[in-house]
């Protein structure tokens, strides 16, 4: 789950890290009370959407007087932001942060993420603030610090301190820099984050060290435990089919192909998108239907891909483990019918009582085309999706 920025500002301010003063807005004339609010000479409009390169859009702007804030305003409120992350289609600004200006006398990169390998939480920090870490890592590699924190002994002094004076901060600085990246990963380990992302903490005329911008990602299974953090979810930043999808317990992602994929298991969606990827075709979803699905599940998972307008074909491709073949087939048939399909329909099935559930298959009168492995079934149904106009 991601939040937004300024919500990740407050998280930070819990935990002491200094960040500017600003207030979320929702409407011109509040970001105009916001800045006159704040008072001083100088204000940052910033879009508040879950994506980075906010800037380079057209995003993020500075404003020198309130009449040049209702300026700015106007034009980040309700514009499709397009950024190297949001895809093509962009995405719709509907709130804004009006902050307080700061005299940035440096920049630097400060993030955690977990680094699965290793079994910790490792931190990652650079000289080089307010650029892609990813375009740091490429060009400029020593540069960049990283550090794998024991989770017994947590981040220490000393070992944030060397950190902090490896990327550069002055020695008037290193303390309240060593205060934030400690802050950091008490947050990032209190709050179950999977990232947080300051770009750029700055180092400020004098001497003083400010978070100007917040990014964190939550780990969905820990939600349960933090309700204030559920609490942040702004459903108008994700995919509706996704939000659907949720409501059903399946794990469903829109992709831009036009073959739907109905399958049980992650890894075996995984390697169902990758064969259809190397047959010719293109996956239109990954979608999850776990190892218990019902008739329900499956026929709100059949009606989600066919919300798609380019849906052009279904791959069902099921192992019956835990969730036995005639089940499935008994579900699919259900759905089939109860949505009225209208594409082909390709159907895989192996494992517990897999010739039952091609019985009920054939048994149906329904125009399924069977697959006896996952090659057949990637063949058919790319094949079934060229011959729809």
């Amino acid at each position: 789950m991601k939040i937004h920025e300024y919500q990740g500002k407050e998280i930070l301010r819990d935990f002491g890290i200094p960040v500017p003063r600003g207030q979320a807005c929702f409407s011109v004339d509040e970001a105009v009370a916001a800045a006159e609010g704040l008072g001083g000479p100088v204000w940052v409009v910033k879009a508040q959407i879950h994506a980075g390169g906010r800037g380079k859009g057209g995003g993020v702007k500075v404003a020198k007087s309130p009449d040049e804030v209702r300026q700015f305003a106007q034009q980040i409120l309700g514009m499709q932001l397009v950024t190297h992350q949001t895809g093509p289609a962009g995405q719709t600004v509907r709130r804004l942060l009006i902050e307080e200006g700061a005299r940035i006398a440096r920049e630097f990169y400060l993030g955690m993420v977990v680094d699965r390998a290793a079994q910790r939480v490792a931190l990652i920090a650079s000289s080089e603030g307010g650029m892609e870490i990813e375009e740091v890592a490429k060009h400029s590699p020593e540069k960049i610090h990283t550090v794998r924190i024991d989770p017994q002994a947590g981040l220490g002094e000393a070992e944030a301190a060397s950190v902090v004076k490896a990327i550069g901060i002055p020695s008037a600085a290193v303390a309240e820099a060593v205060a934030v990246l400690q802050g950091l990963y008490r947050a990032f380990v209190e709050k179950d984050a999977m990232l947080a992302e300051i770009n750029p903490l700055v180092l400020t005329a004098d001497d003083r060290i400010i978070a100007l911008d917040a990014k964190f990602n939550f780990d969905s299974n820990a939600l349960y435990r933090h309700p204030e953090i559920v609490a942040m979810r702004d459903l108008d930043e994700e995919d509706p089919a996704e939000i659907e999808a949720s409501k059903f317990d399946l794990s469903y992602i829109s992709l831009e192909g036009d073959i739907g994929c109905l399958v049980n298991g992650a890894g075996l969606a995984m390697a169902t998108m990758d064969i259809i990827k190397l047959y010719g075709g293109s996956p239109a979803n990954f979608l999850d239907v776990g190892g218990g699905a019902t008739t329900e599940k499956v026929t709100e998972a059949f009606k989600l891909m066919l919300k798609n307008p380019h849906l052009k074909a279904i791959l069902v491709n099921i192992f019956g483990g835990i969730m036995k073949c005639d089940v499935i087939a008994e579900g699919v048939v259900a759905a089939a019918r109860q949505v009225s399909l209208n594409v082909p329909l390709v159907v895989r099935l192996e494992g517990t009582n897999v010739d039952l559930g091609k019985q009920i298959l054939a048994d149906s009168g329904l125009p399924i085309i069977s697959a006896n492995d996952m090659a057949d079934a990637a063949e058919k149904v790319v094949a079934a999706a060229r011959e729809v106009k």
